[in-house]
């Protein structure tokens, strides 16, 4: 009988959480190893370290910047009956509806100005008239900026109403979320403060809804933010608060974990879920990679922005719940309502870097074994 042939590598990607690769998975299918017994071989390193396992397979993949990534859509436009109809609606798309929604949203632009300036200079010593008509000029503005990219926005669910202790959290793929759901409720959002015309912006226009600004890189914010945050959330003529707790935009396919900030003023969460439809764009803003301006302007150049948003059921924490598991809770929800994968990663990964101290721990941890591999040989 003959020899048995040498074992070849097979694949158990089905059986495994995709969000945990395999390094084997990525070896080519039919590869065997001969090498000399009594050598030291890389695959007794991957076995013996489980630092270096945990290493490769986070260079192959990784649910983590799987988060942050754009998805490329299918080419279709691939052969020559094809590639014509692709052509007519680039010319379609860039000569005339780009033109058409610059047109509106400067129409847009002009109605707002001539009415919010008025209104907000004239009508000082008439606060409550005065936000009464900032907040429908806010709304009228946000409208035009969902026109000018042919929004297609289907609600469901009852419209958000100004109540105390009470606050709104959504999943977070883009800066438009917040206009998405501004044209149909005045929200006061908490949000990163932004430079450029943004930050114009956020610090005129917005400042009149009540919105709270923070910076990242700033520790004294996050005392200062919560504090407004108490005091917001106490005032019964107040804008609903909207908060995006996981804090950094995400693709649409994955939410990672929830602050829990929102989750401990001790007032009812109200959960939001957005998922858009990328049919014709994908609207995941990827800030590390394009400014909001160049954002807006893929927007604008695609046929439409398609896009469900949920009002679910309020919840409130439970007796014994903390805020940490109250917030994984609602994720829960909005994850499931949306359809989309919880990951368990910290969204601020993204804008930092291991501690040398856990550098440190995983090095010293990685030599110990390399060390006993090689007194064992």
């Amino acid at each position: 009988m003959d020899a048995p042939a040498p074992a070849t590598l097979k694949s158990s990607s089905s059986d495994l959480d995709l969000d945990r690769p395999n390094i084997e998975d990525y070896l080519p299918s039919g590869s065997s190893i001969h090498e000399p017994r009594g050598e030291l071989r890389l695959r007794d390193l991957l076995d013996c370290s489980p630092t270096l396992s945990e290493a490769a397979g986070a260079i192959v993949d990784d649910s983590f910047t799987r988060c942050f990534k754009s998805i490329p859509p299918e080419p279709w436009n691939w052969n020559i009956y094809l590639f014509p109809l692709w052509c007519c609606g680039v010319l379609v798309r860039y000569l005339i509806l780009f033109p058409a929604r610059v047109l509106v949203l400067t129409i847009g632009w002009i109605i707002f100005l001539s009415s919010f300036i008025p209104v907000h200079l004239l009508l000082k010593g008439h606060d409550q008239l005065r936000k009464k008509l900032e907040r429908l000029l806010v709304e009228l503005i946000c409208s035009f900026f969902v026109a000018s990219w042919t929004g297609v926005v289907k609600y469901h669910g009852p419209r958000p109403s100004r109540r105390p202790k009470q606050v709104f959290v959504a999943n977070h793929t883009s800066m438009i979320d917040f206009i998405v759901l501004e044209q149909m409720t005045a929200f006061a959002v908490i949000m990163q403060k932004h430079p450029g015309w943004v930050g114009l912006l956020q610090s005129t226009i917005l400042e009149s809804v009540g919105c709270i600004w923070f910076n990242r890189t700033e520790a004294k914010d996050r005392e200062i933010v919560a504090k407004k945050l108490r005091d917001h959330v106490q005032g019964a003529d107040n804008n609903p608060l909207l908060i995006f707790p996981e804090g950094t935009c995400v693709n649409n396919h994955y939410t990672v974990m929830f602050k829990k900030g929102a989750f401990e003023l001790g007032c009812t969460v109200c959960p939001i879920a957005i998922k858009y439809n990328k049919i014709f764009v994908d609207a995941f803003w990827n800030s590390r990679k394009q400014s909001f301006s160049t954002h807006l302007l893929q927007l604008m150049t695609s046929w439409a922005v398609v896009c469900d948003v949920w009002y679910l059921e309020p919840q409130s924490i439970r007796p014994g719940e903390t805020a940490i598991e109250f917030a994984e809770r609602v994720r829960d929800i909005i994850s499931v309502r949306a359809g989309l994968k919880k990951v368990p990663w910290d969204g601020y990964l993204k804008y930092s870097r291991p501690s040398p101290k856990h550098r440190e721990r995983k090095q010293q941890s990685f030599a110990e074994s390399v060390l006993h591999r090689l007194e064992e040989k």
